[in-house]
């Protein structure tokens, strides 16, 4: 693959044709695992999976998946708020928070590893994300709204944590209560 093809919207647009990947539910160990950085090495074997990633996010359907989720403990995440016509893919790798506001949101997160289960969670409104590339090349971005909430989400679960830690102790035990139910129904 050329330097050129190495786009987000390229390994997007795979994903039309690639078979998606398993998305992993709790108690799998690798959701609860700080993710490693992403090392040059690895970028071979990220842009290997990425089509199955992208797939396993569109199909469920969902607008952000974690490595962990898919049984890979690196440092990247995939974004896309866009719908199938409009699609605006993001693949951050190595991803770090750099500032938050104080000003806080309240928004309903749900999560591709906890199926059919949502809770209202409080976070910063904006933050300032830094990443790199698929070209290991350093980006910066202020972000807000539902951006801000699904790329702290997502870089959440780079450091082992679910949507629900973020929960008091009753109600996170009642949604891994009733998603245990249901994935022993299915």
């Amino acid at each position: 693959m050329t330097n050129a093809a190495l786009t987000d919207a390229a390994f997007s647009a795979a994903s039309d044709n690639a078979a998606p990947l398993t998305i992993l539910t709790p108690p799998h160990p690798v959701l609860r695992q700080k993710a490693r950085l992403v090392k040059p090495e690895d970028v071979a074997e990220i842009q290997r999976i990425l089509p199955g990633m992208f797939a396993a996010m569109y199909q469920a359907p969902g607008i952000g998946l974690a490595a962990p989720q898919v049984g890979l403990s690196l440092r990247f995440v995939l974004i896309d708020l866009g719908e199938k016509e409009s699609r605006d893919p993001m693949v951050l790798i190595n991803p770090e928070i750099l500032a938050e506001t104080e000003e806080m949101a309240a928004r309903e997160e749900g999560c591709l590893s906890l199926p059919q289960q949502y809770a209202e969670v409080v976070r910063p409104e904006k933050v300032r994300v830094r990443w790199q590339n698929l070209r290991g090349e350093q980006q910066e971005r202020d972000v807000n709204g539902l951006l801000a909430t699904c790329v702290q989400h997502e870089l959440d679960h780079l450091d082992g944590v679910l949507f629900v830690d973020h929960l008091s102790a009753l109600r996170r035990n009642m949604i891994l209560r009733r998603l245990a139910k249901d994935l022993k129904r299915n």
